[in-house]
């Protein structure tokens, strides 16, 4: 990278202040994370040297996700600007690839994985099996972060997605709902069926019995979240949802059929996203922490280039409910 490129350059190209640049590269708040991983984006382009000088090596860090999971909005790309900017406190490279969906369908990984020009690779979300058994056959440290597999084959960090619906729906519980609704599908991602665990636990340690007509998808065969939804003739009182995006939508529904949130119907969320807040009302949540996540997934990467002969590594980290106004005691 060349030593030249400063950030006044790389704020000239993008027309915004330096300030903003170095917010975003410095890792500091001030700047949404769409901009931050804009701004990063645009540093890799033009060849920005943001590593500060180090005994320890710099490491060249490729974080591939599926397009199906990514936006300018999106959950991943929050948290793909908390990973770059937690590596770019290390003084390591951090470049994304984004995986689309015809090479994810054909088992083709992006060309800056596939070549091996990397010291290691961070996979962040699902991806599809032909992507991978091909990430699982690199010659070189990966690391997954919100996804594992069930054989444990894989070295990853994830949210503790069990808990934390199951937080939330003992939440809804010592409200006094009795009839609760999951939303999201279920075997779409590792995280929605360990949240949907989480669920099913709360209901039966309080003697509820999980209902099949309660179960209610959120998403097509692609994986593209749908903004209307097949209820039950037997309204529940109550809905958890898998994620944020899912409970705004699912109350602009709700609302257009009439019901008032809290009022009638309660609703909670699922990561403390932007849509959290968006919502109105604004939704009561499980917050996962990016920041912990982004820490511990650099750190396993840095442990795993220095020692690649160490067992699986599975990471689990916390979260809290926030409680907001979408949830009303019976």
């Amino acid at each position: 990278m060349s030593k030249n490129v400063t950030m006044r350059d790389i704020a000239r190209k993008m027309n915004i202040s330096a300030v903003s640049v170095s917010k975003a590269i410095s890792g500091h708040e001030g700047v949404s994370d769409s901009l931050r991983a804009e701004i990063l984006k645009v540093a890799d382009e033009l060849g920005y040297n943001y590593a500060p000088k180090s005994a320890e090596k710099s490491l060249s860090i490729r974080v591939m996700v599926s397009e199906t999971y990514f936006s300018d909005n999106s959950f991943y790309s929050r948290l793909f600007g908390c990973l770059a900017s937690e590596f770019m406190k290390k003084g390591h490279d951090c470049t994304l690839e984004i995986l689309s969906h015809k090479n994810e369908n054909g088992g083709e990984l992006p060309g800056g994985i596939a070549s091996g020009a990397a010291d290691g690779v961070i996979v962040l979300g699902p991806v599809l099996k032909p992507c991978m058994d091909k990430v699982l056959h690199l010659d070189m440290p990966v690391v997954f972060v919100d996804n594992y597999t069930p054989e444990d084959i894989i070295d990853c960090v994830v949210g503790d997605n069990v808990y934390g619906s199951h937080m939330l729906t003992t939440y809804l519980i010592n409200k006094g709902h009795k009839k609760i609704s999951f939303v999201g599908t279920v075997n779409a991602t590792n995280s929605i069926t360990d949240r949907y665990l989480g669920y099913v636990k709360a209901l039966m340690q309080h003697g509820i019995a999980a209902r099949e007509d309660y179960l209610i998808p959120d998403r097509n065969d692609d994986g593209i979240l749908t903004d209307e939804f097949n209820l039950p003739a037997d309204m529940p009182d109550a809905f958890v949802c898998n994620c944020d995006e899912t409970a705004y939508h699912l109350v602009k529904f709700l609302q257009k059929k009439g019901y008032k949130i809290p009022e009638d119907i309660s609703v909670v969320g699922f990561d403390d996203y932007i849509f959290a807040t968006f919502c109105d009302p604004k939704l009561t949540t499980f917050s996962v922490d990016m920041r912990e996540m982004s820490r511990a997934a650099v750190s396993l990467m840095e442990e795993k280039i220095k020692n690649p002969g160490i067992d699986r590594i599975r990471r689990v980290i916390s979260g809290e409910i926030i409680i907001r106004d979408s949830v009303k005691a019976v």
